[in-house]
């Protein structure tokens, strides 16, 4: 059971010395029972206090990575049912499965499409994540192959290696080992035998049993075998089910602290139907599954799954911002277009797309207005005529441009008289309201 904030500071040095960054060691103590801070942060406490502190400063959701390098999935470590609250820590992974069974040909050109899968949008890459190979043909051999052809052509996209035959997941690890897979397929009747794998080629575990308390059960007595990394599957198919168990799950984790089943949770949302298919996964966006397995990855499923995830997995307390700058979108001469917005990431991006669109080639003044839009950085006094000024004078665009012209959002046309003024020798051109009059705003700019 979670400590308080008073019984952990009874095992704080008392000290009050702020090495950690708070006034007090009360203070530390009851950011660290609401799990807002790390117990490292104190550089004085003893061996022996962080056994005893350690289960109250992990997080209720056990953090689990599977893959190496920038391409590694991280799920879990969730510290909230809702991210209103706080945040949504790690977001869910997307994983094609490819069937054992099928011919080489047929497996490289899955793997092709996963590996031409990412898309840059607003700034973030996103992409399916993983393969979930899966040992349909129950033998050892072809599972192995498989395995072999996948990892030959994608070495860094992470594994999941899916069979309850012991045999054939160590076939299949030996391959993978050094890649940090992850091993599904482990039930009841095979639990002993996959734990002795798992921990041989150091590789964490999906779980899955038939309910919650059978689930809880599994998780235990395969953690009393020596593996703790876990991803945990409670036997969720419809919609309903799959709706009730993560949400039971989560709220065990987070609400009671109930370890038995604080996993990451894999879904299956593998439908005949693909647009069935995507609503499945959707749910599982929304509700609390950290991996979800796809059947199949078409580019119109992708980008309505990328765009959900994104959406749900950004801070709320934090908007998406872009780095000021000045960028250049195509090659601007001398004498194109300067115009400035703010650097509110989906503003920048659906402006930056109408000027590609226009085919003329400009420079687009961003400007830090700590991630707001326009009109409410306009209305918050982030985006004034002598904070635009300022920036202008400072980007040392002077330097790269024969003309002095600065093209404004039309929402704000009421600043062009003061920046003006606050820019000697500027003239401010009024553009239009809405991004989409870019377009033909631009064409008729270049042509005059």
């Amino acid at each position: 059971m979670a400590l308080t904030g008073v019984e952990i500071f009874k095992l704080l040095p008392k000290t009050n010395c702020k090495k950690c960054g708070h006034p007090t060691c009360l203070a530390f103590a009851m950011k660290l029972a609401q799990r807002q801070v790390s117990l490292d942060a104190c550089p004085d406490v003893s061996e022996e206090t962080k056994k005893i502190l350690g289960e109250a400063s992990a997080p209720p959701m056990r953090p689990i990575t599977i893959g190496l390098g920038d391409k590694a999935v991280k799920m879990g470590e969730e510290t909230v049912l809702f991210r209103h609250e706080k945040r949504f820590v790690n977001p869910c992974a997307f994983a094609v499965e490819i069937k054992d069974s099928l011919s080489d040909d047929d497996i490289n050109k899955i793997v092709d499409d996963v590996l031409n899968s990412e898309i840059d949008r607003v700034g973030q890459k996103l992409r399916i994540d993983a393969i979930f190979v899966n040992n349909v043909s129950n033998d050892a051999g072809r599972f192995e192959s498989a395995v072999k052809t996948i990892t030959s052509k994608a070495p860094l996209v992470p594994l999941i290696v899916a069979t309850g035959n012991p045999a054939a997941a160590e076939a299949a690890l030996k391959i993978a080992a050094d890649k940090k897979p992850l091993l599904y397929g482990v039930d009841e009747s095979n639990a002993e035998a996959m734990a002795n794998v798992a921990k041989t080629y150091k590789a964490s575990l999906g779980v899955s049993a038939k309910g919650l308390d059978a689930l809880a059960a599994l998780t235990e007595k395969i953690k009393s075998l020596g593996v703790e990394d876990m991803v945990i599957n409670s036997g969720a198919k419809t919609a309903k089910e799959i709706l009730e168990a993560n949400t039971y799950i989560r709220r065990a984790a987070i609400k009671k602290n109930f370890k038995a089943l604080g996993y990451p949770v894999i879904t299956f949302a593998q439908r005949d139907d693909a647009l069935f298919e995507s609503l499945i996964a959707a749910l599982g966006i929304t509700k609390y599954s950290s991996l979800i397995v796809l059947s199949s990855i078409e580019k119109w499923k992708n980008l309505a799954l990328f765009t959900l995830r994104q959406n749900i997995y950004t801070d709320p307390q934090v908007p998406m911002q872009v780095e000021q700058k000045i960028y250049k979108i195509g090659e601007p001469s001398s004498n194109a277009p300067l115009m400035i917005t703010t650097n509110f990431s989906l503003t920048y991006f659906i402006v930056s797309g109408e000027v590609e669109n226009s085919k003329v080639a400009s420079r687009l003044a961003v400007m830090d207005c700590e991630g707001l839009s326009v009109l409410t950085a306009w209305a918050a006094g982030k985006f004034t005529a002598s904070k635009i000024a300022q920036f202008i004078k400072e980007s040392g665009i002077e330097n790269e441009i024969k003309h002095k012209e600065l093209i404004i959002p039309g929402y704000v046309a009421i600043l062009s008289g003061a920046i003006e003024d606050k820019l000697p020798g500027w003239k401010v051109t009024v553009g239009p309201r809405e991004a989409n009059g870019l377009t033909v705003f631009l064409k008729s700019y270049a042509h005059n």
